[in-house]
């Protein structure tokens, strides 16, 4: 039975373990439990506990005396499950087309009366195509993703709905600091063709304002954004020593492999920067390695450009910040190899300000926003619009942008029931 205290002992055990997003429970200095039912965080420091809560990571509350004496750690990755939620795990085949099979679990808090469904099949399809098709023949039922081209297709398609909603998750460039000076970050900046990737990706990318999406504090959409200017990019890797008329530029960009909207980024971005003389070598790698190669301790092995999408782990900008360019003496997600003490300190700040003063917070983000613009560490190439295909044969799914990798597949109905 989930309790306070079992509730609270889950969040402890995150925190003290530290790994992935356990960040999130930092500011916790204890936690008393009241009653069975009530749990009192006593803070450190002040901090948005209701968002950090909510996280999408990090956040779960589980039995941890599931493994007895035993692991849990182990326990958990042999696998086993050990939540609140409405399923259990059947199967977890690693690195298998069908990866993960949920079924019921009879003794779910929230009841099973009324038509639910009872087993969900995750199955991992790299090929857009192979994906269409299975929904097409209803082998399938969702389709999380898919190129724009394909998702079209889909309109009007008897048995088929679509959707097109606004997330909080964009694709960005991280540019290695180390090898590329200011001058030449701020031409590539100017020199991506940013309509032209909106406009190939068909609805699936919106024009971005500064590194965080519309709908999350410390948005603005009067930022000294770069827009698209080849001549003033000419004009910036003159001043370097490169562009048309003098010696070229050789870059190497990696990307995710499988990802077709990538692709066509990666092919807009090469012909553009081709326009001022520079030379971009890319590469398409499983995530695994792509983020393996980056985070090497050998810099020879890393590239000038990481492309990847960015996503909060809550309704908050904090990890564009915290995770892609405060200082890291060992490279993980800040890709750039950005360091600036200055902004590292204002990070350190920003949260527990905009726990405190709202707008002084977002303003916060707004000047930090700003000074990236200016340095150039990374570019955000667009926002993302998630592009939703599924059957008609049930009702009930609800976008969520705090949650956009989710299906809440205990709010699904059968067509009809």
């Amino acid at each position: 039975m989930m309790t306070a205290q079992a509730a609270a002992a889950a969040i402890l055990r995150t925190q003290k373990l530290g790994g992935g997003a356990g960040y999130v429970w930092d500011a916790v200095k204890t936690i008393s439990t009241p009653s069975p039912s009530t749990m009192v965080f006593h803070l450190k420091y002040a901090s948005p506990l209701d968002l950090e809560a909510s996280a999408s990571y990090s956040a779960y509350i589980y039995d941890t005396q599931a493994a007895g004496r035993g692991s849990l750690t182990k326990w958990l990755n042999t696998p086993h499950d050990a939540g609140t939620g409405p399923y259990t795990l059947q199967t977890w085949n690693k690195g298998q087309e069908f990866e993960v099979i949920l079924k019921a679990f009879p003794g779910y808090w929230g009841g099973w009366s009324g038509v639910h469904y009872k087993k969900v099949v995750y199955r991992v399809v790299p090929q857009d195509t192979t994906a269409a098709q299975l929904l097409r023949s209803g082998q399938v039922d969702f389709v999380e993703q898919i190129s724009p081209a394909l998702w079209k297709s889909f309109q009007g398609q008897a048995g088929i709905r679509t959707m097109s909603v606004p997330s909080f998750q964009n694709l960005l460039s991280q540019l290695n600091v180390r090898t590329l000076s200011l001058p030449v970050r701020q031409a590539i900046s100017y020199g991506v063709n940013y309509p032209g990737i909106v406009a190939a990706l068909q609805g699936a990318a919106v024009t971005p304002s500064g590194l965080v999406p519309a709908g999350l504090p410390g948005h603005f959409t009067n930022l000294p954004n770069y827009h698209y200017d080849p001549a003033k990019a000419d004009q910036l890797l003159h001043q370097a020593g490169y562009g048309p008329g003098k010696k070229p530029l050789n870059m190497t960009l990696t990307y995710t492999q499988g990802d077709s909207n990538e692709q066509v980024v990666v092919t807009l971005l090469k012909s553009s920067l081709a326009k001022l003389n520079i030379n971009l070598s890319t590469q398409s790698l499983a995530w695994p390695t792509q983020w393996a190669k980056a985070k090497s301790a050998s810099a020879s092995s890393h590239q000038s450009i990481f492309l990847e999408y960015w996503w909060p782990d809550y309704a908050d900008p904090y990890t564009w910040f915290t995770n892609l360019l405060q200082t890291e003496k060992t490279p993980y997600f800040n890709l750039s190899y950005y360091s600036n003490p200055a902004l590292d300190k204002q990070i350190n700040q920003v949260e527990t300000l905009l726990a405190t003063n709202r707008p002084a917070g977002e303003n916060l983000y707004r000047t930090m926003q700003v000074e990236v613009l200016q340095q150039a560490p990374l570019d955000v190439l667009y926002n993302v619009n998630y592009q939703y295909a599924m059957r008609t044969s049930f009702t009930g799914f609800q976008p969520n942008p705090a949650y956009a990798n989710v299906v809440f597949a205990y709010n699904l109905r059968p067509t009809g029931s």
